[in-house]
């Protein structure tokens, strides 16, 4: 597998909670750059929403995309009320996060347990595209943090009270 020294040591650090001085566009563009043809296509297809498992994923992308869907299975069965009846992974955590009252600070929570997982698989990584594809999944992550607006979803929530009312 390649190594992308240059391109690795140009990115802005990535830190839960600051905007990234970077987004997914212009990341894009410089490692098209520095890839070869078939490691940018994988890199592309890099996705935070996608945790469906492909023949064609890098080792840390099944990985990550088995704790994805691990995550939403458990929330899932948190919201049939059947979590907890087994040994699942998170359990504790996703029952403390989706209790919290408010929903955004419970996504923001959830954001930061993806954050924290894909953190532990870094360790190791120098240089490789595995590493640029968990950077990519933190940058993805970042941007969603970073399109939550509270004075839009605000006015989302109460234009459906006032539909749901009427």
């Amino acid at each position: 597998m390649d190594r992308y020294y240059y391109l690795v040591s140009q990115l802005p650090t990535l830190l839960f909670n600051l905007k990234p001085a970077m987004n997914r566009e212009k990341l894009l563009s410089e490692a098209e750059k520095w890839m070869s043809g078939g490691d940018y296509s994988l890199f592309c297809s890099t996705d935070i929403n996608d945790f469906e498992q492909k023949t064609s994923d890098l080792g840390i992308l099944r990985e990550y995309k088995k704790f994805e869907e691990c995550l939403r299975g458990n929330l899932a069965l948190l919201r049939q009320g059947s979590l907890g009846k087994s040994q699942e992974l998170f359990a504790e955590e996703i029952k403390s996060i989706v209790s919290d009252k408010n929903p955004l600070d419970a996504e923001n929570r959830l954001l930061e347990l993806r954050w924290e997982f894909i953190e532990t698989k870094e360790i190791g990584h120098n240089f490789d595209l595995e590493l640029l594809i968990l950077y990519y999944l933190k940058l993805q992550i970042l941007e969603r943090l970073f399109t939550f607006d509270k004075e839009k979803g605000v006015k989302v929530f109460d234009s459906l009270c006032e539909v749901a009312l009427s």
